[in-house]
């Protein structure tokens, strides 16, 4: 299998976790965003979003790291990343839905103010995003922590497709300067997962900004 992505993409590491941790092969295929390779026409052929990830299984191409996410489960037997029975799978859709919706969104907006424009050298974070961004964080952030209080993973009482959905969109809270200041419960669980094999082996070395 292949997987258009790229290395500072959030959504492709949700992708590598999975496949680290389920020692599923993956032949990796960078999209190079800042050149605006995903604009291209072979790349929209692959995901008419302009997109990454993209997973080619053998000319089945699926896009949406989620759904991605839970391909790579259904392929591996014995996997526990999802349950198989309905109450437990509900809870991790439950999850990997509201990261989609709220926790990912509110991240990125800080991911592109904070890092992405000293990468590409497109001027100063916008304070009006910023502040939005850090609103949402706080907003969204904070029922995730309260969550977590006394657990020791998202859902099931076991790392799941929850946290590593959860925790790619965290995985630059350093240079996006993310608030994780007041949730300590979230800056525990993140330590958790840092701490996997999985998470070690998809780390991406982080570029130098641009200057000028």
């Amino acid at each position: 299998m292949k997987l258009y992505f790229h290395p500072m993409s959030g959504n492709s590491r949700r992708v590598l976790l999975v496949a680290a941790h389920l020692d599923v092969p993956l032949e990796r295929v960078m999209v190079d965003l800042p050149k605006g390779e995903q604009r291209a026409t072979s790349h929209l052929g692959r995901n008419p979003n302009g997109l990454v990830p993209v997973l080619d299984d053998d000319g089945f191409l699926l896009w949406e790291s989620r759904a991605i996410m839970q391909y790579l489960v259904e392929l591996t037997p014995g996997q526990t990343l999802l349950p198989t029975e309905a109450r437990g799978r509900a809870d991790v859709s439950r999850w990997l839905f509201w990261c989609s919706a709220h926790m990912a969104p509110a991240c990125t907006i800080l991911v592109q103010e904070n890092f992405v424009k000293a990468l590409t050298g497109r001027g100063p974070p916008d304070p009006a995003e910023v502040s939005r961004g850090e609103a949402l964080f706080a907003k969204y952030a904070r029922l995730l922590d309260e969550h977590l209080r006394g657990k020791t993973w998202v859902s099931q009482e076991r790392l799941t497709l929850a946290d590593f959905s959860l925790a790619a969109g965290f995985a630059l809270a350093g240079p996006a300067r993310l608030p994780l200041g007041d949730f300590p419960n979230v800056r525990a669980w993140l330590g958790r997962v840092q701490e996997l094999e999985a998470w070690k082996r998809t780390a991406p070395t982080l570029p130098l900004p641009a200057r000028g």
